[in-house]
């Protein structure tokens, strides 16, 4: 059985970081050997991607949970970043990314430790952030945070089917 795609209307997609520019979209409906996704290999320098909902904030305490369908290249792995809704920007310690083909994998948020992202550079600072709140997340995308080195078998990241489960917060 074929799978429909879920558009929701109210989603902004945000684009960071100095090699930001090479990001794309590529790939086709449809296609499980080349689904329609986000492929890093054009960033001449750290880049990442968030979804945000105009509509509400997401609640990512508790069971909240990503699940998303990757594949890499090289030594990139992607990891889940939020922008909390007083503007700090996290990444979790979670790591993922195929090799071989693509690949759906999940991860609880509540499981992983956390440090602070400089969205303007897409670089980690600091140590790990002890408890940090969730409860509150204004965007959430994901950085393999490494320059990767164009078409071919170098070093790259692919993000196709994203789910996130929290709670909705309405923006107020």
């Amino acid at each position: 059985m074929a799978q429909e795609n879920v558009v929701n209307p109210n989603l902004e997609i945000k684009l960071y970081g100095p090699g930001a520019k090479g990001l794309m979209i590529t790939g086709t409906d449809g296609n499980p050997q080349n689904p329609t996704h986000v492929w890093t290999g054009l960033c001449t320098a750290n880049c990442g991607l968030t979804l945000r909902d105009k509509a509400n904030f997401v609640d990512l305490t508790g069971q909240a949970k990503v699940r998303w369908v990757s594949k890499v290249s090289g030594f990139q792995k992607i990891h889940p970043i939020v922008k909390r809704a007083d503007g700090t920007f996290l990444a979790g310690d979670w790591a993922d990314g195929s090799t071989g083909d693509w690949r759906e994998n999940e991860a609880y948020f509540a499981e992983m430790r956390w440090v602070k992202v400089d969205p303007a550079r897409v670089v980690t600072i600091g140590a790990f952030v002890e408890k940090p709140d969730l409860s509150k997340v204004d965007e959430f995308g994901w950085s393999d945070f490494m320059t990767s080195s164009g078409h071919g078998q170098g070093g790259w990241s692919d993000v196709g089917k994203i789910e996130l489960y929290g709670k909705p917060v309405p923006r107020k």
